[in-house]
């Protein structure tokens, strides 16, 4: 990488970056959380492009993943409910703010009580991964990550069976 300043270097991508961030919202505090993870994440392999003729290519590429990904975290986050008790989320999610905490905390102590391995392949499915990003991720095989899957879920729609209105 030689004599580049990084600060410098990215300081001259900011407005290239906002103007990326800017296709996938116009929320400023989304757009500067986009640039910012952008960065942190082209920081891991700069020294192999900051020569390299297709560099904004390949911060665009890293700006969209994070785009996607947290689309992903942010949709399963919003279906959670369903997702466990494939229910019609209408006839059991309250607008009373206590009663979601309370079901919220619930949720969150059956996922603790997976075992360690079992609830970290399960938050990498409701972050979004495909079974087989998790299986490469996790170097196991696929159809044991989908078998997994499906038990933990199994195991929790049955300590949650008090919140199945269906």
């Amino acid at each position: 990488m030689g004599n580049v300043n990084l600060n410098v270097f990215f300081q001259e991508k900011r407005q290239l970056l906002s103007h990326f961030a800017s296709q996938f919202t116009s929320d400023y505090d989304e757009k500067e959380d986009l640039i910012q993870e952008t960065y942190l994440r082209a920081l891991k392999s700069i020294h192999d492009f900051i020569n390299d003729p297709k560099l904004v290519t390949w911060l665009y590429v890293i700006m969209k993943n994070v785009y996607i990904n947290q689309y992903r975290k942010e949709k399963r986050k919003n279906v959670i409910y369903d997702y466990f008790l494939h229910a019609d989320s209408s006839a059991y999610i309250s607008t009373n703010l206590s009663e979601n905490k309370m079901i919220n905390e619930d949720i969150q102590k059956a996922i603790d009580s997976l075992s360690t391995e079992n609830a970290e392949i399960f938050r990498l499915h409701l972050d979004g991964y495909k079974y087989h990003e998790i299986a490469e991720l996790l170097q196991v095989p696929e159809g044991t990550i989908k078998s997994r899957i499906h038990m933990t879920r199994k195991a929790l729609q049955q300590k949650l069976k008090m919140y199945d209105h269906a």
